[in-house]
Formats: structure tokens, sequence, C-alpha cells
């Protein structure tokens, strides 16, 4: 019966030196460590978001999803983007709409008097 206590222990003792040198050796098993509280991973370019940058997105799972905080920073970046996009494509339209006009007041093979 000691002989088989003995064993026992010895193979405990023999199991935790190898979990301590494996875990000192090789870590908790990531790439960085755990992100410091109210920061996020999520990532999206100052200006210029693209279609890929929004499908590159990734967001922090919690309990019950995702951390709504990420999520709503994300969708107010997009909105802003997507908002600015329209106000220069608007801007883009009417600059054309002004040069139509003024191209259709001239007519072709016509120059216009020097004033002098």
């Amino acid at each position: 019966m000691l002989t088989l206590l003995i064993y026992v222990v010895v193979i405990a003792v023999v199991a935790a030196a190898l979990f301590f040198v494996a875990s000192t050796v090789f870590g908790r098993g990531e790439q960085l460590g755990p992100l410091p509280e109210g920061t996020t991973a999520t990532v999206l370019p100052a200006e210029g978001v693209t279609g890929t940058d929004v499908r590159s997105l990734k967001f922090q799972q919690t309990v019950r999803g995702y951390k709504p905080s990420e999520v709503d920073w994300a969708l107010e970046r997009l909105g802003g983007e997507i908002d600015m996009l329209r106000s220069r494509l608007s801007a883009a339209e009417a600059s054309a709409q002004l040069w139509s006009r003024a191209s259709e007041g001239q007519k072709p093979g016509v120059a216009e008097p020097d004033e002098r």
C-alpha cells in the first residue's frame, strides 16, 4: 500500500513540474495579453473607410453577444463616413450641373468676344 502511495505522489510531483515548465515556456497561448479595461481592438481608419475595412471588423464577445460600446462606436464612425461621402457626392453633382448649364449657354464653334 505504501508503494502505491509513493507512486501516486511521485507522479503528481512530476506532473506538477511538467505543467510548471510547460506553462513557463509556452505561456497562456495568447499572442497578446488581454486588453486593458475600457479599450477596444476594433479598428477603422480615420478616413476613407472601405468595404474591406467594414468586413474585417471584429467585436469583443461578451456573455450576451458583442460589446455594445464597440458596436456603437463602429456604427457612429460608419454613419459619419457615409454622411461625408453623401455631402461630397451632392457637391460634385451640383458642380456638374453648374458646369453643364454653363456649357449649354455657349454655342459650339463660337468664340467669346474679348473684353478690352
